[in-house]
Protein backbone atom coordinates (compact mmCIF):
# COMPACT_ATOMS: atom_id res chain seq x y z
CA UNK A 1 0.00 0.00 0.00
CA UNK A 2 2.88 2.36 0.74
CA UNK A 3 4.29 1.68 -2.72
CA UNK A 4 0.89 2.46 -4.26
CA UNK A 5 0.76 5.78 -2.43
CA UNK A 6 4.31 6.54 -3.57
CA UNK A 7 3.13 6.09 -7.17
CA UNK A 8 0.60 8.88 -6.60
CA UNK A 9 3.32 11.53 -6.58
CA UNK A 10 4.65 10.65 -10.06
CA UNK A 11 0.99 10.31 -11.08
CA UNK A 12 0.36 13.81 -9.80
CA UNK A 13 3.41 15.00 -11.74
CA UNK A 14 1.89 13.65 -14.98
CA UNK A 15 -1.54 15.06 -14.09
CA UNK A 16 -0.15 18.54 -13.46
CA UNK A 17 2.57 18.27 -16.12
CA UNK A 18 0.07 17.76 -18.91
CA UNK A 19 -2.05 20.70 -17.75
CA UNK A 20 0.66 23.35 -18.06
CA UNK A 21 2.00 24.97 -21.21
CA UNK A 22 4.78 23.16 -23.02
CA UNK A 23 7.49 25.65 -22.03
CA UNK A 24 7.29 24.72 -18.33
CA UNK A 25 6.24 21.06 -18.46
CA UNK A 26 9.46 19.66 -16.97
CA UNK A 27 9.46 22.24 -14.21
CA UNK A 28 5.98 21.10 -13.20
CA UNK A 29 7.11 17.48 -13.12
CA UNK A 30 10.13 18.39 -11.03
CA UNK A 31 8.06 20.32 -8.48
CA UNK A 32 6.43 17.02 -7.55
CA UNK A 33 9.56 14.88 -7.79
CA UNK A 34 11.59 17.13 -5.49
CA UNK A 35 9.06 16.46 -2.73
CA UNK A 36 10.01 12.78 -2.89
CA UNK A 37 13.60 13.74 -2.19
CA UNK A 38 13.22 16.44 0.46
CA UNK A 39 10.35 15.07 2.52
CA UNK A 40 11.69 11.52 2.66
CA UNK A 41 14.89 12.75 4.29
CA UNK A 42 13.08 15.09 6.68
CA UNK A 43 10.75 12.27 7.72
CA UNK A 44 13.63 10.22 9.09
CA UNK A 45 15.42 13.23 10.57
CA UNK A 46 12.47 14.54 12.59
CA UNK A 47 9.16 14.35 10.70
CA UNK A 48 7.97 11.00 12.01
CA UNK A 49 8.85 12.06 15.54
CA UNK A 50 6.93 15.36 15.30
CA UNK A 51 3.89 13.69 13.79
CA UNK A 52 3.67 10.40 15.68
CA UNK A 53 5.59 10.52 18.94
CA UNK A 54 3.89 8.16 21.41
CA UNK A 55 1.79 8.75 24.52
CA UNK A 56 2.81 11.65 26.73
CA UNK A 57 3.46 14.28 24.09
CA UNK A 58 1.53 17.45 23.30
CA UNK A 59 -1.89 17.42 21.57
CA UNK A 60 -0.43 20.00 19.16
CA UNK A 61 2.86 18.46 18.07
CA UNK A 62 5.05 15.49 18.90
CA UNK A 63 8.41 15.67 20.62
CA UNK A 64 11.92 14.97 19.32
CA UNK A 65 12.42 11.64 21.05
CA UNK A 66 12.66 9.78 17.76
CA UNK A 67 14.88 12.18 15.83
CA UNK A 68 16.94 10.23 13.33
CA UNK A 69 14.66 7.17 13.60
CA UNK A 70 16.77 5.54 16.35
CA UNK A 71 17.14 1.82 16.73
CA UNK A 72 15.24 1.67 20.02
CA UNK A 73 12.16 2.88 18.14
CA UNK A 74 11.87 -0.07 15.78
CA UNK A 75 13.66 -2.89 17.66
CA UNK A 76 11.64 -5.01 20.13
CA UNK A 77 13.46 -7.77 22.02
CA UNK A 78 16.12 -7.84 19.36
CA UNK A 79 13.61 -8.11 16.50
CA UNK A 80 12.55 -5.54 13.93
CA UNK A 81 9.07 -4.13 14.62
CA UNK A 82 7.58 -4.73 11.17
CA UNK A 83 4.27 -3.03 11.98
CA UNK A 84 5.89 0.21 13.10
CA UNK A 85 8.35 0.31 10.20
CA UNK A 86 5.56 -0.32 7.68
CA UNK A 87 3.42 2.37 9.32
CA UNK A 88 6.30 4.86 9.16
CA UNK A 89 6.86 4.08 5.48
CA UNK A 90 3.15 4.35 4.70
CA UNK A 91 2.74 7.70 6.45
CA UNK A 92 5.91 9.00 4.80
CA UNK A 93 4.17 8.74 1.42
CA UNK A 94 1.32 10.92 2.68
CA UNK A 95 3.84 13.50 3.84
CA UNK A 96 5.49 13.48 0.40
CA UNK A 97 2.27 13.85 -1.57
CA UNK A 98 0.73 16.69 0.44
CA UNK A 99 3.20 19.51 -0.43
CA UNK A 100 3.40 18.20 -4.00
CA UNK A 101 -0.34 18.86 -4.32
CA UNK A 102 0.27 22.56 -3.72
CA UNK A 103 2.62 22.89 -6.67
CA UNK A 104 -0.23 23.06 -9.17
CA UNK A 105 -1.41 26.39 -7.78
CA UNK A 106 2.00 27.95 -8.46
CA UNK A 107 2.66 26.51 -11.91
CA UNK A 108 4.65 28.48 -14.46
CA UNK A 109 5.98 31.24 -12.22
CA UNK A 110 8.11 30.32 -9.18
CA UNK A 111 11.81 29.74 -8.69
CA UNK A 112 12.61 26.07 -8.26
CA UNK A 113 15.10 26.63 -5.42
CA UNK A 114 12.57 28.77 -3.57
CA UNK A 115 9.93 26.06 -4.01
CA UNK A 116 12.33 23.57 -2.42
CA UNK A 117 12.86 25.88 0.55
CA UNK A 118 9.11 26.49 0.85
CA UNK A 119 8.16 22.80 1.05
CA UNK A 120 10.97 22.17 3.55
CA UNK A 121 9.55 24.81 5.86
CA UNK A 122 5.93 23.93 5.10
CA UNK A 123 6.06 20.25 5.99
CA UNK A 124 7.98 21.11 9.16
CA UNK A 125 5.71 23.85 10.46
CA UNK A 126 2.38 22.92 8.87
CA UNK A 127 2.10 19.29 7.77
CA UNK A 128 3.85 17.48 10.63
CA UNK A 129 1.84 19.28 13.36
CA UNK A 130 -1.47 18.86 11.52
CA UNK A 131 -0.82 15.16 10.99
CA UNK A 132 -0.30 14.94 14.75
CA UNK A 133 -3.61 16.76 15.40
CA UNK A 134 -5.56 14.35 13.22
CA UNK A 135 -3.87 10.95 13.48
CA UNK A 136 -1.88 10.75 16.72
CA UNK A 137 -4.05 8.24 18.59
CA UNK A 138 -5.12 9.47 22.05
CA UNK A 139 -2.85 12.51 21.63
CA UNK A 140 -3.87 14.72 18.72
CA UNK A 141 -6.44 17.30 19.71
CA UNK A 142 -8.67 16.80 16.65
CA UNK A 143 -8.46 13.04 17.08
CA UNK A 144 -9.68 13.44 20.65
CA UNK A 145 -12.49 15.73 19.51
CA UNK A 146 -13.91 12.84 17.48
CA UNK A 147 -13.26 14.33 14.04
CA UNK A 148 -13.67 11.70 11.32
CA UNK A 149 -10.75 11.83 8.89
CA UNK A 150 -9.91 8.29 7.92
CA UNK A 151 -7.30 8.99 5.27
CA UNK A 152 -6.59 12.71 4.98
CA UNK A 153 -9.44 15.02 4.02
CA UNK A 154 -8.21 17.57 6.54
CA UNK A 155 -4.56 16.69 7.03
CA UNK A 156 -3.82 16.28 3.31
CA UNK A 157 -6.36 17.96 1.05
CA UNK A 158 -7.76 20.88 3.04
CA UNK A 159 -4.27 21.45 4.37
CA UNK A 160 -2.68 21.52 0.91
CA UNK A 161 -5.54 23.47 -0.66
CA UNK A 162 -5.43 26.24 1.93
CA UNK A 163 -1.64 26.41 1.77
CA UNK A 164 -1.76 26.56 -2.03
CA UNK A 165 -4.23 29.45 -1.95
CA UNK A 166 -2.07 31.40 0.49
CA UNK A 167 1.10 30.89 -1.55
CA UNK A 168 -0.66 31.79 -4.80
CA UNK A 169 -1.87 35.05 -3.29
CA UNK A 170 1.66 35.96 -2.21
CA UNK A 171 3.29 35.02 -5.52
CA UNK A 172 0.63 36.71 -7.62
CA UNK A 173 -1.01 35.96 -10.94
CA UNK A 174 0.74 34.61 -14.02
CA UNK A 175 1.64 37.06 -16.76
CA UNK A 176 -1.34 37.10 -19.09
CA UNK A 177 -3.81 35.62 -16.61
CA UNK A 178 -7.35 36.03 -17.99
CA UNK A 179 -5.92 37.66 -21.14
CA UNK A 180 -4.01 34.84 -22.83
CA UNK A 181 -5.10 31.24 -23.44
CA UNK A 182 -3.31 28.91 -21.03
CA UNK A 183 -4.58 25.56 -22.24
CA UNK A 184 -3.11 22.16 -21.26
CA UNK A 185 -0.40 21.09 -23.67
CA UNK A 186 -0.93 17.32 -23.33
CA UNK A 187 -4.35 15.99 -22.34
CA UNK A 188 -3.39 12.29 -22.74
CA UNK A 189 -0.71 12.92 -20.10
CA UNK A 190 -3.36 14.47 -17.84
CA UNK A 191 -5.57 11.41 -18.20
CA UNK A 192 -2.63 9.09 -17.55
CA UNK A 193 -1.83 11.02 -14.40
CA UNK A 194 -5.43 10.80 -13.24
CA UNK A 195 -5.41 7.04 -13.85
CA UNK A 196 -2.24 6.61 -11.80
CA UNK A 197 -3.75 8.70 -9.02
CA UNK A 198 -6.95 6.65 -9.10
CA UNK A 199 -4.95 3.41 -8.85
CA UNK A 200 -2.66 4.67 -6.10
CA UNK A 201 -5.60 6.06 -4.14
CA UNK A 202 -6.72 2.52 -3.27
CA UNK A 203 -3.50 2.27 -1.29
CA UNK A 204 -4.03 5.76 0.12
CA UNK A 205 -7.58 5.04 1.31
CA UNK A 206 -7.92 1.31 1.90
CA UNK A 207 -4.38 1.13 3.24
CA UNK A 208 -5.31 3.55 6.01
CA UNK A 209 -7.11 0.67 7.72
CA UNK A 210 -3.55 -0.63 8.36
CA UNK A 211 -4.73 -4.22 7.97
CA UNK A 212 -6.67 -6.24 5.35
CA UNK A 213 -10.07 -6.25 7.04
CA UNK A 214 -13.68 -5.31 6.29
CA UNK A 215 -13.01 -1.62 6.81
CA UNK A 216 -10.26 -1.68 4.18
CA UNK A 217 -12.54 -3.54 1.77
CA UNK A 218 -15.42 -1.08 2.25
CA UNK A 219 -13.05 1.85 1.88
CA UNK A 220 -11.84 0.38 -1.40
CA UNK A 221 -15.37 -0.10 -2.73
CA UNK A 222 -16.41 3.40 -1.67
CA UNK A 223 -13.29 4.87 -3.25
CA UNK A 224 -14.29 3.38 -6.59
CA UNK A 225 -17.97 4.32 -6.60
CA UNK A 226 -17.45 7.84 -5.23
CA UNK A 227 -14.82 8.56 -7.87
CA UNK A 228 -17.03 7.18 -10.62
CA UNK A 229 -19.96 9.30 -9.42
CA UNK A 230 -17.76 12.40 -9.31
CA UNK A 231 -16.75 11.89 -12.95
CA UNK A 232 -20.44 11.78 -13.84
CA UNK A 233 -21.24 14.79 -11.67
CA UNK A 234 -18.44 16.92 -13.14
CA UNK A 235 -19.27 16.00 -16.74
CA UNK A 236 -22.97 16.64 -16.18
CA UNK A 237 -22.17 20.09 -14.83
CA UNK A 238 -19.89 20.76 -17.80
CA UNK A 239 -22.54 19.67 -20.29
CA UNK A 240 -25.17 21.90 -18.71
CA UNK A 241 -22.85 24.86 -18.18
CA UNK A 242 -20.56 24.69 -21.22
CA UNK A 243 -22.20 22.27 -23.64
CA UNK A 244 -19.38 19.68 -23.79
CA UNK A 245 -17.92 16.69 -21.99
CA UNK A 246 -14.18 17.37 -21.75
CA UNK A 247 -11.29 15.04 -21.09
CA UNK A 248 -9.88 17.52 -18.59
CA UNK A 249 -13.25 17.55 -16.84
CA UNK A 250 -13.33 13.76 -16.59
CA UNK A 251 -9.82 13.67 -15.12
CA UNK A 252 -10.52 16.53 -12.72
CA UNK A 253 -13.82 14.99 -11.68
CA UNK A 254 -12.08 11.74 -10.82
CA UNK A 255 -9.59 13.54 -8.61
CA UNK A 256 -12.39 15.53 -6.94
CA UNK A 257 -14.19 12.30 -6.07
CA UNK A 258 -11.02 10.72 -4.75
CA UNK A 259 -10.40 13.75 -2.56
CA UNK A 260 -13.95 13.85 -1.18
CA UNK A 261 -14.16 10.17 -0.25
CA UNK A 262 -10.75 10.22 1.47
CA UNK A 263 -11.94 11.41 4.90
CA UNK A 264 -15.30 9.67 4.83
CA UNK A 265 -15.14 6.40 2.92
CA UNK A 266 -14.71 4.12 5.94
CA UNK A 267 -17.74 5.63 7.66
CA UNK A 268 -20.40 5.72 4.94
CA UNK A 269 -22.32 3.15 2.91
CA UNK A 270 -21.76 2.73 -0.84
CA UNK A 271 -24.92 4.79 -1.45
CA UNK A 272 -23.50 7.50 0.80
CA UNK A 273 -20.26 7.35 -1.19
CA UNK A 274 -22.19 7.92 -4.43
CA UNK A 275 -23.90 10.97 -2.91
CA UNK A 276 -20.52 12.36 -1.80
CA UNK A 277 -19.02 11.71 -5.23
CA UNK A 278 -21.84 13.35 -7.17
CA UNK A 279 -21.77 16.36 -4.86
CA UNK A 280 -17.98 16.69 -5.10
CA UNK A 281 -17.99 16.43 -8.90
CA UNK A 282 -20.60 19.13 -9.40
CA UNK A 283 -19.44 21.46 -6.61
CA UNK A 284 -15.77 21.28 -7.54
CA UNK A 285 -16.60 21.85 -11.23
CA UNK A 286 -18.35 25.03 -10.15
CA UNK A 287 -15.60 26.00 -7.68
CA UNK A 288 -12.77 26.04 -10.23
CA UNK A 289 -14.37 29.08 -11.87
CA UNK A 290 -14.10 31.12 -8.68
CA UNK A 291 -10.53 32.13 -9.47
CA UNK A 292 -11.75 34.18 -12.41
CA UNK A 293 -14.48 35.84 -10.36
CA UNK A 294 -12.27 36.50 -7.31
CA UNK A 295 -9.15 37.25 -9.39
CA UNK A 296 -6.67 34.86 -7.78
CA UNK A 297 -4.52 32.63 -9.97
CA UNK A 298 -4.72 29.01 -8.85
CA UNK A 299 -3.05 27.72 -12.01
CA UNK A 300 -4.22 24.09 -11.97
CA UNK A 301 -7.25 24.32 -9.67
CA UNK A 302 -5.75 23.00 -6.45
CA UNK A 303 -8.15 25.15 -4.45
CA UNK A 304 -11.21 24.19 -6.45
CA UNK A 305 -10.46 20.46 -6.34
CA UNK A 306 -8.50 19.76 -3.16
CA UNK A 307 -9.68 22.45 -0.75
CA UNK A 308 -13.30 22.38 -1.87
CA UNK A 309 -13.35 18.61 -2.40
CA UNK A 310 -11.80 18.07 1.02
CA UNK A 311 -14.44 20.30 2.59
CA UNK A 312 -17.26 18.45 0.81
CA UNK A 313 -16.10 15.03 2.00
CA UNK A 314 -15.19 16.15 5.51
CA UNK A 315 -18.49 17.95 6.13
CA UNK A 316 -20.91 15.56 4.42
CA UNK A 317 -19.77 12.59 6.49
CA UNK A 318 -21.26 14.41 9.46
CA UNK A 319 -24.70 13.66 8.01
CA UNK A 320 -23.98 10.48 6.04
CA UNK A 321 -21.95 8.45 8.54
CA UNK A 322 -23.44 5.02 9.19
CA UNK A 323 -23.03 5.60 12.93
CA UNK A 324 -23.45 8.82 14.89
CA UNK A 325 -24.54 11.03 12.02
CA UNK A 326 -26.21 14.31 12.90
CA UNK A 327 -25.59 17.93 13.77
CA UNK A 328 -23.24 17.04 16.62
CA UNK A 329 -20.92 15.10 14.32
CA UNK A 330 -21.28 17.77 11.64
CA UNK A 331 -20.07 20.32 14.19
CA UNK A 332 -17.02 18.19 14.94
CA UNK A 333 -16.30 17.88 11.22
CA UNK A 334 -16.61 21.62 10.74
CA UNK A 335 -14.24 22.21 13.65
CA UNK A 336 -11.61 19.96 12.11
CA UNK A 337 -12.02 21.33 8.60
CA UNK A 338 -11.86 25.01 9.48
CA UNK A 339 -9.17 24.65 12.13
CA UNK A 340 -6.84 23.01 9.62
CA UNK A 341 -7.83 25.43 6.85
CA UNK A 342 -7.22 28.49 9.02
CA UNK A 343 -3.90 27.29 10.42
CA UNK A 344 -2.57 26.20 7.05
CA UNK A 345 -3.61 29.40 5.28
CA UNK A 346 -2.12 31.77 7.85
CA UNK A 347 1.18 29.94 8.33
CA UNK A 348 1.58 29.24 4.60
CA UNK A 349 0.99 32.89 3.80
CA UNK A 350 3.67 33.94 6.29
CA UNK A 351 6.16 31.38 4.97
CA UNK A 352 5.57 32.38 1.34
CA UNK A 353 5.87 36.07 2.21
CA UNK A 354 9.11 35.41 4.10
CA UNK A 355 10.60 33.64 1.11
CA UNK A 356 9.36 36.30 -1.30
CA UNK A 357 11.01 39.07 0.71
CA UNK A 358 14.31 37.27 1.28
CA UNK A 359 15.46 34.99 -1.53
CA UNK A 360 12.50 35.74 -3.79
CA UNK A 361 9.71 33.29 -4.64
CA UNK A 362 8.57 34.58 -8.03
CA UNK A 363 10.66 33.85 -11.11
CA UNK A 364 11.95 36.73 -13.21
CA UNK A 365 9.51 38.07 -15.76
CA UNK A 366 11.68 37.08 -18.71
CA UNK A 367 12.10 33.56 -17.30
CA UNK A 368 8.37 33.16 -16.84
CA UNK A 369 7.67 34.44 -20.33
CA UNK A 370 10.28 32.25 -22.00
CA UNK A 371 9.55 29.14 -19.93
CA UNK A 372 11.06 27.73 -16.76
CA UNK A 373 12.40 24.46 -18.16
CA UNK A 374 15.56 25.84 -19.73
CA UNK A 375 16.16 28.36 -16.95
CA UNK A 376 16.04 26.01 -13.98
CA UNK A 377 16.63 22.57 -15.51
CA UNK A 378 18.62 23.18 -18.74
CA UNK A 379 16.24 20.85 -20.56
CA UNK A 380 12.98 20.86 -22.48
CA UNK A 381 10.17 18.37 -22.37
CA UNK A 382 10.06 18.00 -26.17
CA UNK A 383 13.02 18.25 -28.53
CA UNK A 384 11.79 19.87 -31.72
CA UNK A 385 15.30 20.48 -33.08
CA UNK A 386 15.35 17.08 -34.78
CA UNK A 387 12.02 17.60 -36.53
CA UNK A 388 13.68 18.33 -39.88
CA UNK A 389 12.75 20.86 -42.52
CA UNK A 390 9.19 19.94 -43.39
CA UNK A 391 9.95 16.97 -45.67
CA UNK A 392 7.74 13.91 -45.86
CA UNK A 393 9.16 11.00 -43.90
CA UNK A 394 9.49 7.46 -45.14
CA UNK A 395 6.34 6.39 -43.28
CA UNK A 396 4.29 9.16 -44.85
CA UNK A 397 4.48 11.51 -41.86
CA UNK A 398 5.21 15.18 -42.38
CA UNK A 399 8.21 16.48 -40.43
CA UNK A 400 7.81 19.85 -38.72
CA UNK A 401 10.24 22.60 -39.68
CA UNK A 402 12.60 23.91 -37.03
CA UNK A 403 11.05 27.37 -37.32
CA UNK A 404 7.55 26.00 -36.84
CA UNK A 405 8.76 23.88 -33.95
CA UNK A 406 10.12 26.94 -32.21
CA UNK A 407 6.74 28.60 -32.61
CA UNK A 408 5.05 25.57 -31.07
CA UNK A 409 7.54 25.49 -28.22
CA UNK A 410 6.98 29.20 -27.55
Amino acid sequence: MAAMVMLMTPGLAFFYGGMVRVKSALNMLMMSFIALGIVSVLWVLYGFSLAFSPTGTSPIIGDLEFVGFPEDLYMVDGELDAALIAFALFQLMFAVLTPALMSGALADRVKFSSWAVFITLWVTIVYFPVAHWVWAVDEGWLFNQGVIDFAGGTAVHINAGAGALAAALVVGRRIGFKREPMRPHNLPMVLLGAALLWFGWFGFNAGSALTPNGTAAMMGLNTQVATAAAVVGWLAYERIRHGAYTTLGAASGAVAGLVAITPSGANVSPMGAIVIGLAAGAICAWAVSLKYKLNYDDSLDVVGVHLVGGLVGTLLVGFLATEGAGFEQFGKQALGAFAVMGYSFVVSYVLALLIQRTIGFRAKEEDETGGLDQVFHAETGYDFSQAGSGSVGGNGSVAVSTADAKKVDA
